[in-house]
């Protein structure tokens, strides 16, 4: 059997209406709401937490559009998790908050699946909430850089790891990239000494990991190097991308051209 294409992306997930039908009769359960000084947004999340409106919450379509494209048509695994999708979207989502789905990626959908929306659908097992915000907050500030100077430097870090080009999550590349992004703060610390000794992050690399003779294991390499002496610094750190949920291998540790 072929080999199951996973699928660890970082983006926004928006709920979609399909048809006229579901249109109308989200109408109604939204005027049978209490939703009066509720934003758009939030109006949507209460009414599809309202128990009586479960069936509302599996007629809709949910796109991952990330980097302002549309990417992904999020399906649960499991029917039981349409609540996970709902309680992705939040009531007062931040411009922060980002989504993390987990899944295999499976066909294009049929096109009266989401009113002629011709994405790639993703059964997922996990959804998410990521707020970029909150990471840089919660690191640990190291004793020899400023607060204000750290905090800048972890979010110049994680804009250039999600915007790598065309990262779709689809990858093991990508992958093992937005796990890190998400899940791996010490590369954030790295980041801000580097930046702290004049040093400028100059090249995000993947590569093949030596040791992947059994599973798929990468590299995700850090070049850092040095504004005034053109010196370059590399630190790496090994990721384990066999299955569904990637895992770490190796902590950040110094690289070493070979």
């Amino acid at each position: 059997m072929p080999m199951p294409s996973y699928v660890y992306a970082v983006g926004r997930i928006e709920a979609r209406i399909p048809s006229l039908g579901i249109e109308k009769e989200f109408a109604q359960a939204t005027g049978r709401a209490e939703t009066a000084s509720m934003t758009d947004r939030q109006a949507l999340h209460s009414v599809l937490s309202a128990p009586q409106n479960r069936y509302l919450s599996r007629q809709l379509c949910y796109v991952m559009v990330i980097q302002g494209i549309e990417t992904y048509l999020a399906r649960p695994r499991d029917p039981a998790d349409y609540g996970l999708l709902v309680e992705a979207l939040g009531a007062a989502p931040r411009a922060s908050d980002l989504h993390v789905l987990i899944g295999v990626r499976g066909p294009l959908a049929p096109p009266d699946l989401c009113g002629g929306l011709a994405l790639p659908m993703v059964a997922f097992d996990q959804i998410y909430v990521f707020d970029a915000d909150s990471l840089v907050r919660s690191l640990p500030k190291p004793e020899n850089t400023g607060e204000e100077q750290f905090r800048a430097a972890a979010t110049e870090l994680f804009e250039r790891l999600i915007q790598v080009a065309d990262n779709t999550g689809a990858s093991d590349e990508h992958r093992a990239l937005n796990y890190c992004a998400v899940r791996y703060p010490a590369i954030y610390d790295r980041g801000a000494q580097s930046f702290a000794e004049g040093l400028a992050l100059t090249a995000i690399e993947t590569r093949p990991s030596r040791l992947g003779s059994s599973r798929n294991i990468v590299d995700v390499v850090f070049s850092y190097t040095s504004r005034k002496t053109d010196v370059t610094e590399k630190y790496f750190v090994r990721v384990d991308v066999t299955e569904e949920f990637p895992f770490l291998v190796t902590k950040l540790s110094p690289y070493y051209d070979r």
